[in-house]
């Protein structure tokens, strides 16, 4: 039996979303460009498709996501109007901001203990398009092994992991990156945990 390969669409294909679209729906990996790194993106309510991605990745801990614009993570998050008032000013590009949300909204096993997820609204257009068009959230993590450094060129990209998911969204090199800046929303104030 032929080992399967991974599909591959370019970024500027009028069918790209579409493609990204289906392949998440069916429980799929796919690998997409963000304004930092490319990602691993898999339906974030989806158990079986975040194992999958944890074994590739060959870690277990929480995973943030994207979101495709600021009042839809205001209608994720658990927090007072007030502390959304002073996220929304940071909530942006390569910035990543760790917040309590309402239950149901991803599958617990990417979230903190504390009850808290990991959102960003990446600069590059194509996550939060997907994620709009989809109506939900898709992880956002780095294409690397736990311990690895992330991968930015898309020949490298499938050469380490071709088989292992299913989708590569080529959008060619990303300049190298060591990802986004992460806050977590603690007693009403931003801590930086990665700068």
């Amino acid at each position: 039996m032929n080992k399967k390969t991974t599909d591959r669409i370019n970024a500027s294909s009028k069918h790209v979303i579409e493609a990204a679209g289906n392949a998440i729906l069916y429980g799929g990996i796919i690998v997409y460009p963000t304004d930092t790194l490319y990602g691993f993106g898999v339906d974030a309510r989806n158990e079986t498709a975040i194992k999958r991605l944890n074994k590739i990745k060959g870690r277990t801990a929480p995973i943030s996501v994207i979101a495709p614009n600021s009042s839809t993570v205001l209608s994720w998050a658990d927090i007072t109007y007030e502390d959304w008032e002073m996220v929304k000013q940071y909530l942006r590009g390569s910035t990543t901001i760790i917040l309590p949300v309402k239950k149901g909204i991803v599958h617990p096993s990417i979230m903190g203990e504390d009850g808290t997820l990991g959102i960003r609204i990446p600069a590059h257009s194509f996550g939060p398009i997907l994620c709009d068009k989809l109506g939900f959230p898709i992880t956002t993590t780095s294409v690397n092994r736990s311990g690895q450094d992330p991968f930015n060129n898309p020949d490298e990209i499938i050469a380490e992991f071709d088989g292992e998911f299913d989708l590569l969204i080529d959008d060619g090199s990303l300049p190298q990156s060591s990802g986004s800046t992460i806050y977590k929303l603690e007693k009403s104030k931003l801590k930086v945990i990665r700068s």
